[in-house]
């Protein structure tokens, strides 16, 4: 299903196909034209009160809504633990390694992508399973037969079974930061070449797109779509895959860095690290529409949606607390 007004947007999408999906399937990446990976800018000093209500909290590098529990999965300690937040208790895990993405896996379940291996993550029963994978992991992600996706700092891209068995390796990108498996379509956001990859089945990269000047984060919809925050260009850009096509580019602040989708109110959310702010964008016309703007707690480079009841929670990198936005809240326009 689409929403209105993406035709209107997608023939400009297709010309920029065309232009940048050659070479997009060599084996190496010696010759791939790379830039420093974007990251986060860093925050002022917040010189408004949040919005919502915040709680104390160490350091959030990353958080997660384990879809359909009312779980948050927090990543602390400089990455190495895993705090699962359900109604105010917290259940620590020690990570095996340092983590570099969150993902939804099945019902229930929050994969971590650590070096050396995959932590599926039981939110029920506070309890992993390690899944071994042979190299840096930077990406994860479960596709609808229940086989696994691993995106590696080298670039490569692994196929593997759910116990880690690996069938296919794909070669070719610089680095692999960001994993979408939406409509089972394997999309790859490689940092390094700020460049969005769909894979051509099991044997080969497939069309790839040029996204901004430095893009950090992306997130898929129950549309297909998949948001790409361009943190050094200040756009959210967003597009489809089979074929990978280019629909929305909009400048939206300072920093855009972390993103979450809210599927009751069909809402993407960005926060602004350089501002201190998270913006909602509605994508249902050709061009993203603001419907909401909140201060936020200082760093926010963490963001996610509670699916069960709409609630906005945004964390701070330095300490100043897990920030939430209730729904209700936000229809008040507080």
């Amino acid at each position: 299903m689409r929403r209105r007004g993406w035709i209107r947007s997608a023939l400009a999408g297709a010309a920029v196909v065309t232009l940048l999906a050659g070479c997009s399937s060599q084996e190496s990446n010696t010759d791939n034209a790379t830039r420093e990976p974007a990251v986060a800018a860093v925050s002022p000093a917040a010189s408004v009160s949040p919005a919502g209500e915040v709680s104390a909290h160490t350091p959030i590098g990353m958080l997660l809504n384990a879809p359909g529990t009312g779980v948050l999965a927090a990543v602390t300690d400089s990455g190495t633990t895993l705090q699962l937040i359900d109604k105010g208790v917290t259940r620590p895990i020690t990570l095996p390694g340092k983590a570099a993405a969150l993902a939804a896996g099945k019902p229930g379940e929050i994969l971590v992508a650590v070096p050396g291996a995959i932590v599926r993550v039981d939110v029920a029963a506070a309890t992993m399973t390690t899944v071994k994978i042979d190299g840096d992991v930077r990406s994860a992600a479960l596709r609808a037969d229940g086989s696994l996706v691993a995106g590696l700092a080298n670039g490569k891209v692994l196929l593997a079974d759910a116990d880690g068995t690996v069938r296919h390796t794909i070669s070719g990108l610089s680095s692999a930061d960001a994993i979408d498996t939406t409509d089972d379509a394997v999309v790859v956001l490689d940092r390094r070449q700020t460049a969005l990859v769909q894979l051509d089945g099991t044997r080969k990269l497939g069309l790839s797109l040029r996204t901004g000047d430095g893009a950090t984060n992306m997130i898929g919809d129950h549309f297909g779509r998949r948001m790409v925050t361009d943190t050094a260009g200040g756009e959210l850009l967003v597009y489809t895959a089979d074929p990978l096509v280019l629909h929305q580019r909009f400048p939206v602040g300072s920093s855009p860095y972390a993103l979450a989708y809210d599927q009751r109110s069909e809402t993407v959310w960005v926060t602004l690290t350089g501002s201190n702010e998270v913006v909602g964008y509605d994508l249902s016309t050709g061009i993203p529409v603001e419907v909401g703007r909140y201060p936020t707690v200082r760093q926010p480079n963490s963001v996610t949606v509670d699916d069960r009841t709409g609630d906005l929670f945004v964390g701070s990198a330095t300490g100043d607390g897990l920030q939430r936005i209730g729904a209700d809240q936000r229809k008040r326009g507080q």
